[in-house]
């Protein structure tokens, strides 16, 4: 192997390969070298042996340094793998030491692209907000004392939801650091999660679960004033917002389900509906009732684009809170796009539907039930089910299939 007296007049003269890269190596100092590509870069680097593993460092590019400055600095390197400094991990560490935790979250924005823009809204409105001021602190400076202080004062200003909500999205972001930065031996270079130490002092706050439902005795007066929105209600959307409502009541579906439902997703020959994109990403297949079929039906009529529940702004109806605001002002029943979800599960629990079945149709994960995995629940299965649990809403709300007829 030929070896260099490597210069400035050396390194001026060196030509660029055709492909690939070609190394120059000192005659003086071992390991130090200049590497020239075809891209027409120059850099020096030092290889050596750390830890029985031949590593490479670079030093820098020529000429934005020169050749003494990369040979002190390969001399500094050699001296500091003398005295059993890894240099390599040790630069590591100081990179990860200088991210803060908003150039953290843009790394997380990058790998984990395939989560909901929900998401991603979400975890930057906590960060905009009440962690505005942690953005541009380094990682390393956010300590638990610091967390335990945080969590207790959000907790004096907002619901024990909101304050829990906005420490876990902070130690996700954490264990995302864990996982992802490692140095050159794969030991993370954030092994601790400050958040932790909400759990070792258990002062996570209680989140008492939402019970809200539409009860059996209010269904009638809410229908009534539901088809009153409908038939009466000057607002386009609100007209489309009524059956949109009533859809996710019968349906059990989530609000954005029901929202973004396709005509290309609907089979009324098959009688079901397919929602392809759920909050727990597993594929939904529904059987159709008689009403949701003449939901369907009414709706194909009106149709203006793919969406079942269309608005001219927006495509799909995107923001139906002032129709949802009007509805609770016109009957008197205070209730949230969730709570009709809440109010299907509930009525199903109610008619002695097997529990397996209602998971499926509302598409809960079966978590860690062994027997829940040998049971296949088909869409045909679960159109009977389906039926029984519209049939109690066409009796409590006094549905009448003739309100689907086109006009």
């Amino acid at each position: 192997m030929s070896t260099y007296k490597i210069s400035k007049s050396l390194v001026d003269k060196l030509v660029f390969p055709e492909s690939g890269q070609v190394f120059y190596r000192d005659k003086e100092l071992k390991g130090f070298a200049v590497r020239v590509t075809s891209g027409g870069s120059r850099a020096f680097i030092l290889e050596k042996r750390i830890n029985k593993k031949l590593k490479r460092i670079t030093l820098g590019r020529y000429p934005e340094i020169t050749v003494e400055m990369a040979r002190k600095e390969a001399q500094k390197y050699l001296g500091e793998i003398a005295t059993g400094i890894d240099p390599i991990s040790k630069r590591q560490q100081a990179q990860a030491e200088s991210m803060t935790l908003w150039q953290v979250w843009q790394n997380y924005r990058q790998v984990k692209s395939y989560l909901k823009d929900n998401t991603y809204v979400q975890y930057e409105m906590y960060l905009n907000g009440e962690l505005k001021d942690w953005k541009q602190k380094r990682l390393v400076d956010i300590t638990k004392d610091m967390v335990a202080t945080r969590h207790s004062k959000l907790l004096k200003s907002h619901s024990p939801s909101y304050a829990n909500t906005a420490m876990r999205i902070l130690s996700a972001i954490y264990k995302f650091a864990k996982d992802h930065y490692e140095d050159n031996q794969g030991f993370s270079l954030f092994p601790h999660n400050p958040v932790e130490r909400l759990s070792q002092l258990k002062a996570w706050a209680k989140e008492p679960r939402r019970q809200n439902i539409i009860k059996p005795k209010q269904l009638a007066l809410w229908h009534e004033a539901l088809q009153d929105m409908k038939f009466n209600a000057s607002a386009e959307s609100h007209h489309v917002a009524a059956d949109y409502m009533m859809f996710l009541l019968l349906t059990g579906l989530r609000k954005n389900e029901g929202a973004k439902l396709k005509w290309s997703n609907v089979d009324l020959d098959e009688q079901t509906i397919h929602i392809p994109d759920t909050k727990n990403n597993e594929p939904l297949t529904l059987p159709l009732s008689d009403v949701l079929i003449a939901i369907l039906n009414y709706r194909s009529v009106h149709r203006i684009n793919d969406y079942v529940f269309c608005s001219q702004g927006t495509e799909y109806l995107a923001y139906p809170e002032k129709p949802l605001a009007y509805l609770v002002k016109a009957s008197g029943i205070k209730f949230t796009f969730h709570d009709l979800r809440r109010t299907f599960i509930t009525v199903a629990e109610s008619l002695d539907i097997s529990t397996y079945a209602i998971k499926r149709l509302v598409n809960h994960k079966s978590g860690s039930d062994v027997t829940e995995g040998y049971i296949i629940n088909t869409h045909a299965r679960l159109k009977e089910p389906m039926q029984r649990i519209t049939n109690f809403f066409k009796e409590h709300c006094n549905i009448n299939l003739e309100d689907y007829v086109p006009r």
